[in-house]
């Protein structure tokens, strides 16, 4: 079952530069900057509404292999996902196959949150979906 919308990625090209708007502009503090190597990203959380609220995530891709990398040099700057918070992974993963999703992921991968898996924007009228299973905080 869906739960929330968990986070939504912005995809940028430095965060530092990215949070001289966020941060500084809009008010948004982060909560902390990560490097996820597996992913070849770093990325900076921004969480606002409080404890249960969402989250934006800048996501600046730390080489020029990665699938963000390449979604940055072919897209730019933007929106790269939404996340929506799930129960429990595994048994989206069967219902949503079953039923003919365009699921990218085979198993749950680990993300910053947790673990996760992708739909495919052809799936989902064009927006490259996340879903998440938060681990223990």
């Amino acid at each position: 079952m869906m739960k929330r919308v968990d986070h939504v990625a912005i995809v940028v090209r430095n965060i530092e530069t990215a949070l001289e708007f966020y941060r500084d502009v809009l008010g948004i503090e982060p909560s902390g900057i990560q490097t996820m190597p597996s992913e070849s990203v770093r990325i900076a959380f921004l969480p606002m509404g409080g404890p249960d609220g969402s989250t934006l995530e800048l996501i600046e891709p730390i080489d020029d292999t990665s699938g963000v990398a390449r979604f940055l040099a072919k897209r730019g700057e933007g929106l790269h996902h939404i996340c929506l918070e799930v129960d429990n992974l595994d048994e989206e993963l069967h219902r949503l196959r079953e039923r003919g999703a365009a699921v990218l992921d085979t198993t749950p991968r680990q993300a910053a949150e947790g673990r996760a898996i992708f739909l495919h924007p052809r799936g989902t009228h064009g927006v490259l979906l996340e879903l998440v299973e938060r681990g223990e905080e």
